[in-house]
């Protein structure tokens, strides 16, 4: 790492370590900011967009059925930034216990993490606030069992990291964050900086707390992973999401190039609009296209039902469907807590139906998908 980058005294400062390697101290949230026209206006239209999202989320006739979908594919696209190769299928697949996927099970698993780390935090902050003790908490769910375990899961780190190319050391990374003595100070000043409230827009505060975050990186591994999630978190602790529908991995991982990029600018140079005017322009983007399909899937749920109406049962196979679009005959038992033979039927009735279709080919064991829902769930785009 090169001092020399680091022009932004008011940013943070550098440090040399007694071993003679240099790393960067973030100075204490939050900055001086100049409101300049370009920020006031991006402020402005992801203030708007998030405020439509909540909104809409209020309206959800089941919040549960449509959420899970963006839960999973929000760990999907954040654990393929630091990357994790595993696609939404396979996910939806693994949480089902779908066959022939043992050569990609460590990847599908840390992904998995990632959903149970967010279904975690959010029950959580039902009795806790967004805190040091929170983080902690999610980071070992996140880690719990995967390769990445042997970081200490669930404790901040004792000994230096840094980020860099493949085989780089804390004198040839691109960044070293604080060493553990000033990562614990820059910590208990990030977590005072959450408590506070009144005191800037909450968008500009979640932009700066995430950015924080980012630059202490206080666990050896997940700190990336762990940051998205708590964007998320702080949003529905200070109620400005009614429901937790807004993810940025995937504006992040078509972008990723000018996040790091924006990232390190805050660092070198203090320049903490260029990253504000990428956080929120962000947030819009991503509010817009959840708000997109959160309508998309409520349509599409409602097409189905209505074919369905007098087959409860089916119904009720139709909603789970929207959690996990794959589904089994012994899947189906045990939802609805019926017979085998009756399992098949309902399940062979949404095959009539053009609803499921078979992908395994096997003669037993046959393993069905809603292709409907599945395309809906994994819509992309602008």
């Amino acid at each position: 790492m090169d001092p020399a980058r680091f022009q932004a005294p008011e940013a943070g400062w550098i440090i040399k370590v007694p071993t003679g390697y240099v790393a960067f101290v973030p100075a204490s949230l939050p900055p001086k900011l100049v409101y300049e026209p370009a920020l006031v206006l991006a402020l402005s239209r992801a203030d708007a967009s998030l405020g439509e999202l909540s909104a809409a989320g209020r309206q959800l006739p089941n919040p549960h059925l449509l959420i899970a979908p963006y839960m999973r594919r929000e760990a999907v696209s954040s654990s393929r930034i630091e990357g994790t190769r595993t696609t939404l299928p396979e996910l939806l697949m693994e949480e089902i216990g779908a066959a022939g996927l043992e050569e990609r099970r460590a990847d599908v698993h840390e992904v998995r993490n990632c959903v149970l780390a967010l279904e975690l935090g959010l029950r959580r902050l039902r009795d806790l606030p967004l805190s040091l003790r929170l983080v902690r908490e999610i980071h070992a769910r996140l880690m719990k069992g995967v390769r990445g375990d042997r970081a200490t899961p669930g404790e901040f780190r004792r000994s230096q990291n840094w980020v860099g190319a493949p085989n780089s050391t804390p004198t040839t990374a691109d960044y070293v964050p604080p060493p553990p003595t000033e990562m614990m100070e820059a910590l208990y000043s990030w977590e005072r900086f959450l408590h506070e409230r009144d005191v800037i827009p909450d968008l500009i505060a979640c932009g700066l707390m995430q950015e924080q975050f980012e630059a202490i990186h206080p666990f050896l591994d997940g700190n990336g992973r762990v940051g998205r999630l708590l964007i998320t978190l702080f949003l529905v602790e200070r109620g400005r999401l009614s429901q937790p529908l807004l993810y940025l991995s995937e504006f992040i991982e078509s972008r990723r190039d000018e996040y790091y990029r924006c990232l390190q600018a805050v660092r070198t140079h203090g320049d903490w609009a260029g990253w504000l005017r990428y956080f929120l322009d962000g947030v819009t983007w991503t509010s817009q296209k959840a708000l997109r399909q959160a309508k998309e899937l409520a349509d599409l749920r409602e097409r189905l039902r209505r074919r369905l109406t007098s087959k409860p049962k089916a119904l009720r196979v139709v909603d789970e469907l929207f959690v996990n679009p794959y589904i089994t005959v012994a899947r189906a038992e045990r939802l609805l807590k019926v017979s085998n033979p009756t399992a098949r039927q309902i399940v062979r009735l949404l095959e009539a139906e053009g609803m499921l279709h078979e992908v395994s080919g096997r003669a037993w064991g046959r393993l069905y998908v809603s292709r409907p829902i599945l395309k809906a769930i994994q819509a992309t785009g602008d």
